[in-house]
């Protein structure tokens, strides 16, 4: 590390989690990010001031006015242009070092099946189930951690699916691709504004915490928070033997570990 890295994360440097060992990791770390909206935003921009060395944003929609009210890494001057774009300029504004690749596309099957596997975690920071479900294949097809996060209203949800543990569920056990889940979009339900960045961030915590091997991470467990209240409620979470995604025997290569 040079110089201004030592100074650009010298607060990490301080935690006996990191060091300069851990946060070499981070630095050489890849995230996919799926999603540059409400929980991309704040997921994006943590992991990139907190010196993930490379990010991978995939989002096909542009900025609307009706964003700004919550997602906070675009803004007036940026209306009209691609989120991912917006999300890569704001990144590089706050930490050049950072190489985010942005991608203006729909995060689809073929897609995730060729991102997967290049990244070390990945975050499922989209509103709908089609992408949450693709997005969980391609993680469990390809063996990696997924945090995935969930906001609508006043009431939102986050967690971990790492079914390189044997006993950790993945998304489908919870949310079966067959059950009947109807997509109720922002726009007609409405959204709070801060719960998004709290829920955005979080996983950006957990993204972070699986790529330095700290603390323990959300798998197996599932957090509900009621924003009315601020109250939280954690579920425990179990592999369902039955499940079409994660039961079924497949090849399964361990993630790679990022240097320091």
């Amino acid at each position: 590390m040079n110089d201004q890295q030592l100074l650009r994360y010298a607060r990490h440097l301080m935690l006996d989690e990191f060091g300069i060992e851990g946060q070499g990791r981070l630095l050489a770390a890849h995230a996919l990010v799926i999603g540059a909206g409400g929980l991309g935003s704040p997921a994006a921009l943590y992991l990139g001031t907190a010196g993930v060395g490379r990010i991978t944003v995939v989002d096909h929609d542009e900025v609307d006015l009706t964003n700004l009210q919550r997602q906070i890494a675009h803004d007036l001057s940026r209306l009209g242009l691609p989120k991912a774009l917006s999300v890569r300029a704001r990144v590089a504004a706050i930490n050049p070092e950072v190489q985010l690749h942005a991608l203006v596309r729909r995060a689809d099957a073929a897609l995730l099946d060729e991102l997967v596997p290049q990244a070390d975690v990945v975050l499922d920071c989209s509103d709908n189930f089609r992408t949450r479900h693709a997005v969980n294949d391609a993680c469990v097809r390809h063996a990696r951690p997924l945090v995935s996060g969930a906001a609508l209203g006043w009431d939102a949800q986050v967690s971990v699916y790492d079914t390189r543990r044997s006993d950790a569920p993945c998304y489908a056990c919870l949310f079966p691709a067959h059950a009947a889940h109807e997509d109720v979009a922002c726009a007609t339900m409405g959204v709070f504004a801060p719960l998004v960045g709290i829920v955005g961030s979080m996983q950006a915590a957990e993204a972070l915490k699986l790529l330095l091997g700290a603390g323990q991470s959300l798998a197996g467990r599932l957090l509900m928070l009621d924003a009315r209240s601020m109250q939280w409620e954690s579920i425990a979470l179990a592999r369902d033997p039955a499940c079409p995604v994660c039961a079924a025997p497949r090849a399964r290569v361990p993630a790679p570990r990022p240097g320091p």
